[in-house]
């Protein structure tokens, strides 16, 4: 990998003069950093590293030169489910998908040659010319599933998780209220839309419902471990 990060290095000098970036010293110090960090980061926990190593660059700058490590093929830009903007390494000739924990948005890289083979034949079963593509699991990790166990209300449930309902807690109005929906103790529904504000969309037994926090805050419920995770490739969800 050292070995990689020096020859990167000197394309990076080759490009970057060629090309008459400015403050070219600066912008090698974020890419060292950078290349020194092998997980994916924000502008901001990128800015954070530089601090720490001794530097000083505003955020706008890091993500500048983000930017540029992009354009010249150093570095990747990816959005995952959370909204944040992570950096990656863009290592060349080498690929690898993502698993990304629903909880705590750590995220595992991963490789699988079987599975890319079936993906470039399917696409030739369809007449396809796969030129990229990128795929996104998302479900829990083995760290968090410790603490996972538990009844925890219906608004900490992730998006693509089922969960089977415990209990109803507040007054009889609201178990009332959720009785009249058709929500009933043992149900097991699926998150549809859950983004930790306003609204969250659930569904059981082939039925929709829209529920606002106060309410899901009431419903107790324990998630279904049995079930696999969801599955994102190219921004489509598909349940297994």
């Amino acid at each position: 990998m050292k070995q990689l990060h020096r020859q990167e290095k000197t394309q990076f000098k080759k490009l970057f003069k060629q090309e008459a970036i400015d403050r070219f010293e600066d912008r090698l110090k974020v890419l060292e950093i950078f290349l020194n960090t092998e997980h994916h980061v924000t502008v901001g926990e990128l800015t954070s590293l530089i601090e720490d190593s001794g530097a000083s660059f505003a955020p706008d700058f890091v993500l500048d030169t983000l930017k540029l490590l992009c354009r010249f093929g150093f570095a990747r830009k990816n959005r995952f489910d959370d909204g944040h903007i992570r950096y990656e390494h863009h290592h060349l000739g080498h690929h690898h998908d993502h698993m990304i924990c629903a909880r705590c948005n750590s995220i595992v890289e991963f490789e699988n040659e079987e599975l890319e083979n079936l993906q470039l034949k399917i696409a030739e079963s369809c007449g396809f010319h796969l030129l990229q593509h990128k795929m996104e699991l998302y479900g829990i990790c083995p760290a968090c599933m410790k603490d996972h166990v538990q009844i925890m209300p219906l608004t900490l449930a992730r998006q693509g998780e089922r969960v089977v309902i415990q209990e109803f807690m507040g007054g009889a109005e609201a178990r009332m209220r959720l009785l009249s929906m058709g929500l009933r103790i043992g149900d097991e529904v699926q998150i549809i839309t859950n983004i930790g504000k306003g609204q969250m969309a659930i569904a059981a037994e082939f039925k929709r419902y829209v529920l606002g926090r106060g309410l899901a805050q009431k419903i107790r419920v324990l998630p279904v471990h049995k079930e696999n995770a969801c599955i994102k490739m190219d921004g489509i969800y598909v349940a297994e």
